[in-house]
């Protein structure tokens, strides 16, 4: 098989999240470890850094690997879902996985795998790790896909743990209260080893205490060490001083990613480096301004709050669930606009009118779907945007929902892209 034959094996013969949803979920460990095993367990030859949480796992992820390459290590840094090549997903020093290494992992592994049945994503973690094992890296940045306890990730024993944020995403799989969110997402903590946790929020903070207590794992919330000091937006993204509570020492930092909700994201990232460099990494504080300074260029991060229009001006972010969309609403407050524009579509497979409610009455709507089999019609879409007070018109893609806005919009105004993550990936295709 050539490449795209090999990518059309794995995206017919397993089930894939990103496509259909729920039922893709795999709720054991038992189809990664039978994976891992056949592979000779390269994940237990891995130094690595488990990032889960419901927002900002993936922008977390982005600038540990970011701060590791500038520090001169070897950086593995496993990501999904990806927006455009599948190889987004795998990647060392930010240079994608090669197409070739795909290809013979298939035909290698083809039989002994079909046998196993894995899931798109369970062959795609054993992928990542006989890379990573392969090319032996220094250190590899895992993160989460769905949740934490259950995720094939979850086979790792890491030198720290992250765990960005809580937030009602996916509750027919993780649950409906935050607390059981919570409890699934503590899952990824190991015995002894620290966890850090991004944002202190007093419903979920027992069960990561409880749980860290129980294995004995040292916790640290992110934001009991370290407190902003002042940030601004300027032309190359975000200007954040950060204070340490313990003696007061502030560090200001400049990054390349421009979304507000970073601010609470790097708190997570700078406590978590802690950690790194307590086990043995040698990392200088310059690695960290320059790591923060070039996330993008470094790692291929796309997606997050990124322009990827000048006139008119355009706006595309992944923010999909309540928590997400909020930043998203507070990122678009601060921009000078006459007339908001918002291309939307969403997944079929969760309640969408939480979100709905949330989105601006005065904007003009141009609803339509992702090219995944998870899209939620456009048309279901209107209709129920409509009953939130919403006002616009369908288009069957993503391309041409964009293309009508663009037509639409006057000097000034100001187009977003998004409320689906796979919304994002078709424009940016």
């Amino acid at each position: 098989m050539n490449y795209s034959q090999t990518l059309e094996y794995l995206f017919s013969r397993l089930p894939m999240f990103q496509r259909v949803g729920a039922a893709a979920y795999k709720a054991d460990l038992n189809n990664t470890i039978a994976i891992c095993k056949e592979l000779g367990n390269p994940q237990n030859k891995l130094q690595c850094i488990h990032v889960a949480g419901t927002n900002g796992k993936g922008s977390s992820s982005h600038m540990l690997a970011a701060v590791l390459q500038k520090a001169g290590y070897k950086v593995g840094l496993y990501t999904s879902p990806h927006m455009v090549d599948f190889r987004e997903r795998i990647k060392i020093n930010g240079k994608l996985i090669p197409k070739d290494y795909v290809i013979e992992f298939v035909e290698k592994h083809k039989e002994a795998f079909e046998k196993i049945e894995p899931s798109f994503f369970e062959w795609t973690v054993g992928l990542a790790f006989d890379y990573f094992a392969t090319q032996e890296v220094d250190v590899a940045v895992i993160e989460v896909g769905l949740g934490g306890r259950l995720d094939s990730t979850n086979v790792i024993k890491p030198i720290v743990s992250l765990i960005t944020n809580i937030g009602f995403d996916h509750m027919n799989l993780l649950g409906d209260t935050l607390v059981k969110i919570a409890g699934e997402k503590a899952g990824i903590i190991k015995e002894r080893i620290p966890v850090v946790i991004s944002q202190y929020q007093p419903e979920v903070a027992p069960v990561f205490n409880e749980k860290a207590k129980q294995l004995k794992s040292p916790i640290v919330f992110a934001d009991k060490r370290y407190k902003l000091g002042s940030w601004e937006k300027n032309l190359d993204g975000l200007k954040v001083t950060l204070v340490n509570r313990n003696d007061n020492h502030s560090v200001t930092y400049q990054l390349d990613l421009s979304g507000t909700y970073q601010l609470k994201n790097i708190l997570g990232v700078i406590t978590a480096l802690d950690f790194v460099k307590e086990s043995g990494f040698i990392i200088s504080e310059e690695n960290i301004s320059e790591g923060l300074k070039q996330v993008v260029k470094l790692t291929g991060l796309s997606g997050r709050w990124q322009t990827i229009n000048e006139k008119p001006l355009i706006i595309c972010d992944t923010g999909h669930n309540e928590d997400g969309i909020n930043e998203v609403l507070k990122n678009i407050e601060t921009i000078k606009y006459k007339q908001l524009h918002m291309v939307i579509g969403m997944v079929n497979d969760k309640d969408v009118s939480k979100v709905l409610s949330m989105l601006p009455k005065k904007a003009e709507y141009y609803f339509t779907k992702a090219n995944i089999p998870r899209a939620l019609n456009e048309n279901e879409l209107a209709s129920q945007a409509t009953q939130a007070g919403l006002k616009g018109t369908t288009y069957e893609n993503v391309k041409s929902a964009i293309e009508a806005a663009k037509k639409k919009a006057k000097a000034g105004d100001l187009i977003f892209v998004g409320g689906s993550t796979f919304v994002v990936a078709d424009a940016l295709t």
